[in-house]
Order: structure tokens, then sequence, then C-alpha cells
């Protein structure tokens, strides 16, 4: 591996670790729960960098890398990969995926026990590429747990899964957490309003989604 490759990867994991460390910050997570990925090209071909299984964030260090390729394949680091490694493996095999943010939120778990998508209750549901599925549920770190995801996510960059939690993915660690915050965001919204006596939440319609999917797509951009 070349140097350059090398500082790379080292300020990938550092970005790694800091995104995982949000997750805990923000209470997305509560522990060792939850999981983040980012790959990083090499000449030799990409290495997904993984956190490991069972370490809290924040003892993380920067020897503590660890990487795989896309086979799975251990490359990096002596630490074991997280348990959800085939779920992450599959986003970033199937999609254009830079990063994949895995986590236990409980808002959104919540709402993967009682709906099979998240309804369009604000039209940020358009950032995600339109209402939220829900993966059927499967035993965590299996293939079928993967299979269910990459179903669910079929033209979306999020997904719920059942009595489990959230994923989402993009093209950066930020993007893919700031999806993750945006999908718990709203299914605490859309909890709150359907927890009103009487009262049944307005959603968007199809149109109105497709809408604010255009509009969104300038967001943040500078002239």
């Amino acid at each position: 591996m070349t140097e350059p490759e090398q500082e790379a990867i080292s300020r990938a994991w550092s970005d790694l670790v800091a995104t995982a460390r949000r997750t805990v910050a923000d209470g997305l997570v509560v522990g060792t729960s939850g999981n983040v990925s980012v790959r990083v090209p090499t000449g030799a071909g990409d290495i997904v960098l993984v956190t490991p299984t069972g370490v809290h964030y924040d003892r993380l260090t920067a020897a503590d890398a660890v990487g795989v390729r896309l086979d799975g394949r251990q490359v990096l680091g002596e630490l074991t990969p997280t348990s959800e490694l085939p779920m992450h493996l599959a986003v970033h095999r199937a999609t254009d995926a830079v990063a994949v943010v895995h986590t236990h939120a409980v808002h959104a778990t919540a709402v993967s026990t009682l709906v099979g998508e998240l309804p369009p209750i604000h039209y940020m549901t358009a950032a995600l590429g339109g209402p939220v599925r829900v993966a059927p549920y499967a035993l965590y770190g299996t293939d079928e747990l993967a299979g269910n995801l990459l179903r669910a996510l079929e033209d979306r960059t999020g997904a719920l899964l059942r009595n489990h939690g959230t994923i989402t993915y993009g093209a950066s660690l930020d993007q893919a957490f700031d999806r993750t915050a945006q999908l718990e965001w709203m299914c605490r919204l859309w909890l709150t309003a359907r927890s009103v006596p009487g009262h049944t939440p307005a959603l968007l319609t199809e149109p109105q989604v497709r809408e604010a999917a255009e509009k969104l797509r300038g967001y943040g951009r500078h002239r």
C-alpha cells in the first residue's frame, strides 16, 4: 500500500470514529449498538473500514482500524469487524455508497414495529428517495437481513429494519449521518402527530414529494 493510500485510510478511520461517537452523543445508539462503515479506494481494490464489534467508540484509537475487502476478507486490524458486516458490505456492493450508518434510534425503531413504511409526514421524505420502507425482520448479522435490507433500499438511501433500527448511506460520512438523524426526526414527528387523540396526521401526496425532491437537488449548492 502506498503512503498516500495509508494516509487516506488514516484520515477515513479518524472520520469514521468521529461519526460513530456522534451517534452516541446524539442518542442514536446506546453502548456498542449500531455501527459505521466507509469505503476507501486503493490500487489493490477498495477497503471498507468498519467499526469493530463490542468496543465502545470512545476507546477506539488510530491503532484499532479495521478494514475488509468487498468480499469480506479482513485485510486491516486485529479487532473483529462489526457483526453487521454482511449488511454493510451488501450496501457497498449494491449501491454507490461511500459511507453507511446503522443505528438503534428509539423513535425509528418504534416506527419499524408499527407500519410497513414511514408515511410521508414531511417533505424531507424526498431526501431519502421517498417514503422509507421497513425491511422484514431477520436475525442480526445474517445474509437474510442483508437481503431484506437491499429490497427495502431499492431507489432509497435509507430504510428501517423491523424491530431493530435504521440504516442510511451517502456519498460521505457526514451525509450518511445526516440522513440517519433526519430519519429519526421524521419518525419522532410522525409518532408525535399520530398520538394526538381524535386526529390523523396530514400526509404529503406523491406529487408533493416529487416536487420537494426536485427542489432539494439544488439545496446547499452555492453560486
